[in-house]
């Protein structure tokens, strides 16, 4: 499925806070790591890459959660504490935005799929590329650009 015309509008679960989308995702992905299994309570987590500049809350105030490490922010609802998105220190140009809190995300596929030295052993995704940890700094660029010439 293509991706749908931007922009695009989304929420927690209870609806108390509200997103919007208004740049096209860099780079989609599924994370195995045994951190994003517990946060999710699944197999996986999954991601959308949004530039900073594409990307607010409408409604709402998110609260920090989950790890609370200051250079990884995960950012929840605080009534329904649903995990809605992600922000890195000194990656400050964009945002990992949790793909099923976007009203239609029917689109997302898995482009990358990380961490998958710890996925659970039964588990695949239709990724196009497989890391047992991170991709190296260096790959990114090249990661985005042909993400991007796909979609």
């Amino acid at each position: 499925m293509t991706q749908p015309e931007l922009p695009w509008e989304g929420g927690c679960r209870c609806g108390q806070i509200r997103i919007k989308v208004s740049a096209k995702p860099l780079l989609t992905m599924a994370c195995h790591c045994t951190g994003c299994q517990h946060m999710s309570s699944s197999a996986y987590s999954l991601s959308v890459a949004i530039p900073s500049e594409g990307f607010e809350v409408t409604e709402g105030e998110p609260v920090i959660g989950g790890m609370h490490d200051e250079n990884l922010k995960h950012y929840f609802c605080p009534y329904c504490m649903t995990w809605m998105f992600t922000r890195l220190e000194g990656f400050d140009w964009f945002v990992n935005l949790r793909p099923t809190m976007l009203d239609d995300p029917r689109w997302f596929t898995p482009f990358v799929e990380t961490w998958t030295n710890e996925k659970l052993p039964w588990v695949t995704t239709p990724a196009k590329h497989s890391y047992a940890a991170l991709p190296a700094m260096n790959e990114y660029e090249g990661l985005i650009k042909e993400y991007g010439e796909q979609n």
